[in-house]
């Protein structure tokens, strides 16, 4: 049977034995190979599954597509060994096998050897020091002899640990040193796709946008032996008045990616550069560049660290501002839940209870995800306890509370709220809502309503003013506040979850505690979702009355 080799981006791979069944690929956990943290991949990318005596590959309408040697997939297309697969961020390598047996095994028969170095005319035994060596009097090939010395130099200094301003710095000096130049520059290309100076020797550099463009659009390095005698150059005012006699271009190129140039340039022809100093200056920039982009990615990867170790610390003090339970209420049983699609969220839901058997419940989406929505969040949810910690009249408190938020909240953010006041003995039920997604009643005998009435979102216009509504829970009944991070769970085809499906699944365990209703609606989503990665934040209330 074949196999299919899969090569991550960090470098790892895996071999998966194909036997006689279809396998999928994606984003997805339903998924027989999922990938969660590929963004490049679609839910549900690709498949590969037998045809006839061979494998087949078919892309399932991915957004990115899936390549194959370089064409895009359009249909079932045949597998032949040694094909290489793209999709998102992988590369498939179908019946590797077979390219690891034809590699030729090489072999150190010791039986050949007595122990003795072979040595005659033919053979040269050198070591570090000698392959270094200058002394042209000894060495007629002195200045190759040269080069390999500061190629070795290159090798060695940046094989050390530097940070990226410092390396920068020690590039360009090496570069300099190495052709003998009298002033330089490296500059690197930014996201925008300007140039950035990041180490200079000199001032005043006016560089050919011919040659920029030459080295940076093919990756070609331009070397000029003498303005003085070039037609493109001998004109040029900037050249006349610096004395720029000859210079140098080349690229800083990694294996795929031209990320800047080093640009060198003496005044004198004392000494000329060659088409060595050229092919020098060539590798030492592609060392560099190679070192620039590993720094950068172990730069990247220590900051992305410090930011997971930030965002959990953040996480664990959002969740202390949650209630960890729900408070005991007379007449009412109470259950809250809240899942953040990140590691922090911008979902928002609390209890405050009141004497006589009555219970404040809030529940606010930020719009937004992630860090922004999650400070938001906490200072929405200091200035609703303050505002809630005595009974008062709701709507006046709805309206104070939109005109500090408004006065604080960035202008593209906003926040919905349901807030609302439950009588454990009465069944009242007066609320205010902002916005939010209107709440569901599941009544005693299973027939379900949603809480009419609203108003518009907090944060955005101050001088709006709210008004509180009434309605009833009788014995029996379920209040469901929820956010719309599961109304608008999707599957893996796109379908939402929405309030239909909300409302029967409260309805099909609306007789069990308000903790085990959480439990089934989460069970629910979950099922409907079939792995898809979470969305966006999910929280609810639940309130049933006894």
């Amino acid at each position: 049977m074949p196999d299919l080799q899969i090569l991550s981006p960090d470098g790892k791979s895996q071999v998966i034995a194909l036997q006689t069944q279809r396998i999928t690929l994606g984003r997805s956990t339903a998924s027989d190979l999922s990938f969660p943290d590929d963004n490049g991949l679609s839910r549900q990318h690709l498949a590969i599954e037998p045809d006839g005596d061979g494998w087949v590959v078919s892309d399932l309408a991915s957004k990115n597509g899936t390549i194959l040697n370089g064409n895009r997939v359009t249909g079932k297309t045949a597998l032949k060994p040694g094909d290489r697969v793209m999709a998102g961020h992988l590369i498939l390598v179908y019946d590797s096998s077979t390219l690891r047996q034809s590699r030729p095994v090489v072999i150190f028969d010791p039986n050949e050897d007595d122990g003795e170095v072979i040595t005659s005319s033919s053979t040269v035994i050198t070591d570090l020091a000698g392959a270094i060596r200058t002394d042209q009097s000894v060495d007629p090939q002195g200045a190759a002899a040269a080069q390999i010395s500061a190629l070795v130099r290159a090798g060695n200094e940046l094989a050390g640990h530097r940070p990226l301003p410092e390396l920068f710095n020690f590039i360009l000096e090496l570069a300099i040193g190495a052709v003998k130049a009298d002033r330089g520059v490296l500059m690197t290309i930014e996201e925008d796709g300007e140039l950035l100076v990041r180490s200079n020797k000199g001032e005043g550099f006016h560089i050919s946008t011919a040659v920029r463009d030459r080295v940076l659009t093919t990756g070609s390095s331009v070397l000029v032996r003498d303005t003085s005698i070039d037609d493109a150059f001998r004109e040029r005012r900037s050249i006349v008045e610096q004395n720029i006699r000859t210079l140098m271009a080349v690229p800083l190129q990694t294996r795929d990616q031209i990320i800047g140039i080093i640009y060198v340039d003496s005044p004198s022809l004392v000494r000329q550069f060659t088409r060595d100093d050229l092919n020098l200056l060539t590798v030492m920039a592609n060392v560099a560049a190679i070192r620039i982009e590993h720094t950068r990615f172990a730069e990247m990867e220590q900051a992305r660290k410090l930011m997971a170790r930030d965002l959990e610390q953040a996480a664990e003090i959002q969740r202390q501002f949650l209630p960890a339970t729900a408070p005991p209420v007379g007449g009412l049983d109470l259950a809250g839940h809240n899942a953040p699609c990140r590691t922090v969220g911008g979902d928002y839901f609390d209890f405050f209870p009141y004497d006589g058997n009555r219970v404040a419940m809030v529940l606010g989406d930020v719009s937004g995800k992630g860090m922004p929505a999650s400070l938001l969040m906490m200072g929405l949810q200091a200035r609703v306890q303050v505002l809630a910690e005595e009974p008062r009249d709701l709507a006046e408190v709805m309206s104070k509370l939109n005109r500090i938020t408004s006065a604080n909240c960035p202008s593209n953010r906003f926040i919905t709220l349901f807030f609302c006041i439950l009588d454990g003995d009465t069944g009242e039920l007066t609320y205010c809502n902002a916005g939010h997604n209107p709440p569901i009643i599941v009544r005693a005998d299973g027939s379900r309503e949603l809480v009419p009435g609203g108003g518009p979102v907090i944060g955005i216009l101050a001088s709006v003013e709210y008004h509180a509504l009434k309605t009833r829970l009788e014995h029996g009944d379920t209040l469901v506040i929820y956010s719309d991070g599961i109304t608008e769970a999707a599957d893996v085809t796109g379908e939402e979850f929405e309030t239909d499906r909300l409302g029967k699944a409260v309805a099909k365990c609306r007789d069990l505690p308000a903790g085990a209703i959480v439990e089934e609606v989460n069970r629910a989503v979950s099922e409907f979702t079939a792995g898809v990665p979470q969305g966006d934040d999910i929280t609810m209330i639940v309130a049933r009355r006894l």
